[in-house]
């Protein structure tokens, strides 16, 4: 029967937008209440706006929340009950899962779940997994270290729960996990981008064509290169598979996905979560298509450590149209962009490091690996890209450069310094890469 399924929940994936709607509301003021009623931090931080329960009557009031930023979660944690302090909605011994965050922008935050809420992770993942083509016949692969990180757990338990095969490959390096692919003939993976390109080039000098291992679906998280158009491109030419986005946060869950109609957006997985859309310098709320913003969520039913209102920091705009799979959930265009701390003012002009990654990863002759620095000369900006030449094509440097330069100024309006580097010398990531550094914040 499950050959016929085209969706993991085909009742809430087709539901009317209005009854979408009606559903969160109603979600969203249980939540909100929880958060009230259970958590110290979230009473205190409603009582000084002056909002309680029963002020929330409509859409509109909710937007008089005050929203949650990650530092103050970090303010209230390492202090009774500890790790987690005054957020934790639950008596301690019934949180079973224990994650945190990467701390990639400052002192990590850490999570906890209930048995419950560990259920509905893996159960947001099945929306994922099965709209991507994910199916009980897939023998999946994961290639990333299994720590306190939340990474792909949830992912690894959503493949149990659509009756897939999965096989664990946390400790072992790359070229191990590579065999091990190749021996139980896996059919597909997870990764991040930058991890899915680097065993791809693993493999090659293993003297594997990548393509042949078999590996016909990949889904990415992490980072935003698997909207980016280029670097989509690179890793499906690269496996032979089609790869498909995700987006998800330990503080928030697996909020959105790209499914098998890769339309050029992520569906917002609304059975789950509430997504605002804010304009970063007015505070405006942001309906229409076209209009970038930062993403304000609620995670609707998750209740040990609640996600009310997270300000994510993550820049998206609504898409257009419709989604030709049919499922009503509305769609991100291009999915995450960027984050709000991340676009910064170069010269006058706002810089998105995607907007780099999509021309560095469109030039043919560039390999995968680059970095991007800004800083200052005297009061004046500057900004060096650093990247590395495709082995046997050194003699066209020249004509890459001028491509590239060229390249840059259309997509980004900026100048660059740019430093060629030999194929294999700029640092390699497992997990989120760290290619963009703005070292006039320091």
């Amino acid at each position: 029967m499950w050959k016929e399924q085209k969706y993991w929940n085909p009742v809430m994936e087709t539901l009317s937008h209005g009854k979408i709607r009606d559903l969160q509301f109603r979600k969203f003021k249980k939540i909100f209440e929880w958060g009230y009623e259970k958590s110290k931090f979230h009473r205190s931080l409603y009582d000084k706006a002056g909002i309680g329960p029963g002020d929330v009557r409509s859409f509109e009031d909710i937007r008089r929340i005050p929203t949650v930023e990650k530092s103050l979660m970090r303010d209230i944690q390492r202090k009774d009950p500890f790790p987690y302090g005054d957020a934790l909605c639950v008596p301690l011994d019934e949180v079973v899962e224990f994650r945190q965050t990467s701390g990639t922008t400052g002192q990590p935050v850490y999570q906890a779940d209930t048995w419950q809420d560990w259920e509905w992770w893996s159960e947001c993942w099945s929306y994922i997994l099965w709209a991507q083509g994910y199916r009980p016949s897939d023998r999946v692969f994961l290639p990333f270290g299994y720590n306190v990180f939340v990474a792909f757990w949830a992912g690894h338990y959503a493949v149990e729960r659509i009756g897939a095969e999965i096989v664990p490959g946390g400790v072992l390096d790359t070229q191990a996990r590579i065999l091990k692919i190749q021996e139980l003939k896996c059919t597909a993976m997870m990764a991040t981008p930058t991890y899915v390109l680097g065993m791809a080039d693993t493999a090659r000098k293993m003297g594997i064509d990548p393509t042949s291992l078999g590996v016909r679906k990949i889904t990415c998280a992490g980072e935003p290169g698997a909207s980016i158009p280029t670097t989509k491109k690179r890793m499906e030419d690269a496996w032979g598979a089609r790869v498909y986005d995700h987006a998800g946060a330990t503080e928030i869950g697996a909020w959105c996905f790209e499914c098998s109609a890769q339309s050029g957006g992520l569906h917002v997985n609304e059975a789950f979560f509430l997504v605002e859309i804010q304009d970063v310098e007015t505070g405006e709320y942001i309906e229409e298509p076209g209009r970038r913003g930062k993403m304000i969520i609620t995670a609707l039913d998750r209740q040990a450590q609640p996600c009310i209102r997270f300000d994510s920091k993550d820049i998206i705009e609504w898409s257009a149209e419709p989604c030709p799979c049919g499922r009503t959930f509305r769609s991100v265009k291009g999915g995450v962009v960027g984050r709000s701390d991340d676009i910064t003012k170069v010269k006058g002009v706002l810089l998105s490091p995607s907007a780099i990654e999509e021309v560095v990863r469109g030039m043919d002759g560039l390999g995968n690996e680059f970095e991007v620095i800004v800083d200052k000369d005297g009061d004046i900006d500057r900004i060096a890209l650093k990247v590395e030449i495709v082995k046997g094509r050194e003699g066209e440097r020249k004509q890459i450069e001028a491509k590239l330069k060229d390249q840059l100024r259309l997509k980004t309006n900026l100048g660059y310094i740019l430093e060629f580097h030999d194929f294999g010398t700029l640092p390699r990531y497992d997990v989120k890469a760290k290619r963009f550094k703005d070292l006039r914040k320091h």
